[in-house]
């Protein structure tokens, strides 16, 4: 007999027929399972009970007097919809057993006379996948919760700087007046977690781009890439900080299992949003390796969506620069080296080389223009940042390659002073050398 989990022996399940002997057998059936068994001997009689309390599952005969199965099923998807409905019909009707389930809209139906372990396997997956809903939706309220305490954050960040910067007051204003402003908050609200990796998904977004860009993709698939890349880490929002920032290489058996379900996680997250469900589908395989050696599901080659296979290259390469992916954070020139060694076997060639093209990656400049750390005082305009400037609660200010002029110098320095935090600032040293000489 098939284990049930904790969750699935709390339900309560109501057996509707008019024969007490088939009643009898679905209790002894069900006695052991823990869950609590109603019956009821008609569709009046099991109305009036679903009225009283609430049913997680209910099994309902077809041929019943006044009422049949299909009428009761119909009325209960009406009425009591988060109720899962299964039909039990003993003869050959296809006609009202298609009304059952187009009106009633049925999980599955079973033929009498069944088969106990059946029945009992029909019964846990259903309320297992229930179970699944529920958590769904209690995720997606958790995110809109987490989405208005960043929404606090940045409104009291405005207070402490007196004037957002021109990217996150056009951020705030899309915010309310776009359906790409809800991503990018969405996106947000992942980096907040994303500790030593702040940024990531914004990086992991932009070099996707420009590879689609490159491999000649249309409008549509180049913004599903995008989008997907933004959200790619939703699915670890359910998981514990520690687990959420430890390099993956690092993790033992279990955890790995728990950091490999957040790619199927975020593509359930996403089901309820029709535009985003291609970006959904990209967002389970991002972590699919060309060999099947990835997660979830161990997909290999063609079957893996070509826009997973192009975040899994930009994400491993931002992530083994982050310390995510092994321990020790790789040098952008160790982490292309990485890509070139496993090309052909983790990753798609194509999409290796097309990262790789000068266009795509520019951490060239890094390695012949020296970056250095500065006050905020030292600060002059013309300097250009070399990386993101972040707060230590792990909140984007400026984005790496932004030029400095003096109301953003001005804001920072107020910034550090009312909060007195020491913001590491790194600017190109050729920048320093122009400005000083």
């Amino acid at each position: 007999m098939p284990t049930e989990s904790q969750d699935t022996l709390k339900s309560t399940l109501l057996f509707v027929d008019d024969e007490q002997n088939i009643l009898s057998s679905l209790k002894r059936l069900f006695r052991a399972t823990g869950h609590q068994i109603l019956t009821a001997g008609s569709g009046r009689e099991a109305l009036a009970l679903l009225e009283q309390q609430p049913v997680d599952l209910l099994i309902s005969d077809m041929r019943m007097p006044e009422m049949d199965g299909a009428e009761l099923l119909a009325q209960v998807a009406q009425r009591w919809p988060q109720t899962v409905r299964i039909l039990l019909t003993g003869y050959a009707d296809i006609g009202s057993t298609i009304r059952a389930v187009n009106e009633g809209s049925i999980y599955k139906y079973i033929s009498k006379p069944w088969e106990d372990n059946d029945i009992r396997l029909t019964v846990q997956h259903a309320l297992e996948a229930k179970h699944l809903q529920a958590e769904r939706d209690r995720l997606l309220a958790l995110t809109r919760q987490q989405n208005d305490q960043l929404k606090d954050l940045n409104a009291n960040l405005e207070k402490k700087v007196e004037e957002r910067t021109r990217e996150l007051r056009a951020a705030h204003e899309s915010l309310r007046k776009s359906y790409f402003s809800s991503i990018k908050t969405f996106s947000n609200l992942i980096g907040l977690r994303e500790g030593t990796g702040a940024g990531h998904s914004k990086r992991v977004a932009e070099g996707a781009q420009k590879v689609a860009l490159r491999l000649g993709l249309d409008k549509e698939q180049i913004q599903q890439i995008f989008f997907a890349a933004l959200l790619h880490d939703i699915g670890k929002i359910s998981l514990p900080d520690e687990l959420a920032r430890k390099p993956f290489a690092a993790l033992g058996g279990a955890e790995k299992q728990a950091v490999a379900r957040h790619p199927a996680l975020g593509e359930v997250l996403l089901l309820g949003f029709g535009p985003l469900n291609e970006a959904a589908r990209m967002i389970r395989s991002h972590h699919e390796y060309l060999d099947g050696s990835g997660y979830p599901a161990g997909i290999s080659g063609e079957a893996i969506p070509l826009g997973a296979r192009i975040l899994a290259v930009v994400n491993d390469y931002d992530a083994l620069q982050q310390g995510l992916l092994v321990p020790k954070r790789l040098l952008p020139a160790e982490a292309r080296e990485y890509l070139i060694i496993n090309k052909g076997r983790l990753y798609d060639p194509r999409v290796v080389d097309a990262f790789l093209d000068d266009n795509v990656v520019t951490e060239k400049r890094a390695v012949t223009i020296p970056p250095i750390r500065i006050g905020e005082a030292e600060l002059r305009p013309g300097m250009v940042l070399a990386r993101d400037l972040i707060t230590k609660e792990g909140i984007l200010v400026l984005a790496e390659g932004h030029i400095l002029d003096r109301m953003l110098i001005d804001k920072i320095a107020l910034f550090a002073k009312s909060s007195a935090e020491q913001l590491e600032i790194y600017v190109l040293m050729k920048q320093i050398k122009g400005v000083d000489g």
